[in-house]
């Protein structure tokens, strides 16, 4: 991998962001400090992450905004992310070089960045040119993969009901509540809110798992409350008096 300059680096990067409308403030805090630990662990060709340690450096205190932001800035190219679902094994993470002049080609043909999906940015380790001038590898091979890498991260919705039954039954949620969820979010054309269009339904369905839980204990601490409620007697009871 050819070496990372880091003033070079950000100077590209934050070029980018500049001409890139679809980014807001979480974004950029977010892919500044996946940026400070590729720093720290030296510029490798990937490296693990961990979640609760980037949204600490991010300042990110939602994990839905969270794999929110991972899951577009993956999308839009700026990194590729590999999700890991093992608690125990950290996501991993490969960054492109923005220091070089294949790192900023963030055009195809004549389609501008902001513009279109089918923008691509040719990760740093590609060589597009010997010293007779001809590639050794095909740029349009490149770029199928980098198409194909977005496709299979692209999560907006379930292929069908059974999908998403399967994914529940993985995190020991019953087949139930998975028709819950996929007849809530397909009625509702699979958006937040009815309004913004989902990025990852995996991340949407852990946090319908993570509210179902919540309202399910407060129901429960309702139930205890009640019970505690009729079994109270008072001090000064009458106990001779006919019940």
């Amino acid at each position: 991998m050819e070496p990372i300059n880091y003033i070079k680096h950000l100077n590209g990067v934050f070029q980018q962001f500049s001409k890139d409308s679809r980014l807001n403030p979480t974004h950029i805090s977010l892919y500044v400090a996946l940026f400070q630990l590729w720093n720290t662990n030296h510029f490798p060709e990937e490296f693990h992450i961990n979640r609760e340690e980037v949204m600490q450096y991010s300042k990110i205190g939602s994990k839905t905004t969270y794999h929110r932001c991972i899951k577009e800035l993956n999308h839009w190219n700026y990194l590729i992310y590999y999700p890991s679902h093992n608690p125990f094994k950290g996501s991993r993470i490969k960054m492109f070089n923005f220091g070089t002049s294949t790192g900023q080609a963030l055009y195809q043909s004549n389609t501008k960045i902001g513009t279109s999906d089918e923008q691509v940015l040719y990760p740093s380790h590609i060589n597009i040119g010997t010293s007779n001038g001809q590639a050794l590898v095909s740029i349009n091979k490149h770029i199928q993969t980098i198409k194909n890498n977005i496709n299979v991260s692209k999560l907006d919705q379930p292929k069908n009901k059974n999908e998403v039954i399967d994914f529940f039954k993985k995190e020991n949620w019953d087949s139930k509540e998975a028709l819950k969820f996929f007849n809530h979010y397909k009625g509702i054309g699979w958006k937040v809110g009815g309004k913004s269009k989902i990025v990852d339904w995996q991340a949407t369905a852990r946090n319908w798992m993570l509210k179902t839980d919540e309202i399910r204990k407060e129901k429960n601490k309702v139930a205890v409350d009640q019970n505690r409620d009729n079994l109270k007697t008072t001090s000064d009871k009458n106990y001779n008096a006919p019940l």
